[in-house]
């Protein structure tokens, strides 16, 4: 059975098809040890090499749920001392790429893959994944300023941001905040818009999962993405 080639590279390398397809232009990409064009199609008998590497006709998917721990980068990388979350798993893992990120002061449920169609799936704004995180503030946030941001949206340089809002606790400090976008650092650049700081931040829910009884540091193989 034969398949598109830039299928073939999302569903064995963990890019999006449109990585792909970029990748078969710039000339990363040879079959048969010739330079592949855009819209051909392998099956098992062909030769596929990406970045000088061959790319294995049957592949095996991997769906990780790990718990981000505070002070650690979802970058392969250090930076500087700081560690990265490949340092926690296993090393049959750490070729898995992290589907979107956190900062590294914040914490909560990453999701790793090897399957760029799932990972486009979670993370191209043309599909609604609904977020939950748990957020702390450095002081009490201000009803005028809640409806601001559940009700109007805040304005911010790529565009207003509108967030659900449920307290946690009555000293209005802890928030529940629920969202579908996800713009870079666009819950701590909301409240800071308001003069508040973002003192913790844990994702919960992204998408159909959840953190659950994970703690900082643990991870799961999740059964499939369907």
């Amino acid at each position: 059975m034969s398949v598109r080639l830039n299928k073939f590279l999302a569903e064995r390398v963990g890019i999006s098809r449109r990585e792909a397809d970029e990748a078969i232009s710039a000339g990363k990409v040879l079959v048969n040890d010739k330079p592949a064009v855009t819209g051909v199609k392998v099956d098992k008998n062909d030769k596929v090499c990406y970045n000088g590497s061959i790319v294995p006709f049957n592949a095996v998917y991997f769906y990780l749920a790990l718990n981000k721990p505070v002070g650690y980068v979802c970058s392969r990388k250090r930076q500087g001392d700081t560690p990265t979350i490949y340092e926690l798993l296993p090393e049959k893992y750490r070729a898995l790429k992290t589907v979107g990120r956190l900062d590294k002061d914040s914490s909560g449920l990453i999701l790793l893959t090897n399957d760029g169609d799932f990972a486009f799936s979670m993370t191209h704004p043309k599909f609604i994944k609904h977020k939950v995180y748990e957020v702390g503030l450095d002081r009490p946030l201000e009803p005028l300023h809640q409806q601001m941001i559940a009700d109007f949206g805040v304005e911010l340089s790529d565009g207003k941001s509108q967030l659900g809002l449920t307290s946690l606790d009555d000293s209005r400090k802890l928030w529940r905040v629920e969202m579908s976008e996800g713009r870079n650092r666009q819950i701590r650049r909301t409240f800071g818009a308001l003069g508040y700081t973002v003192v913790s931040l844990e994702r919960k829910v992204f998408g159909k999962y959840e953190l659950g009884e994970l703690k900082p540091g643990e991870f799961i193989e999740l059964e499939d993405s369907a």
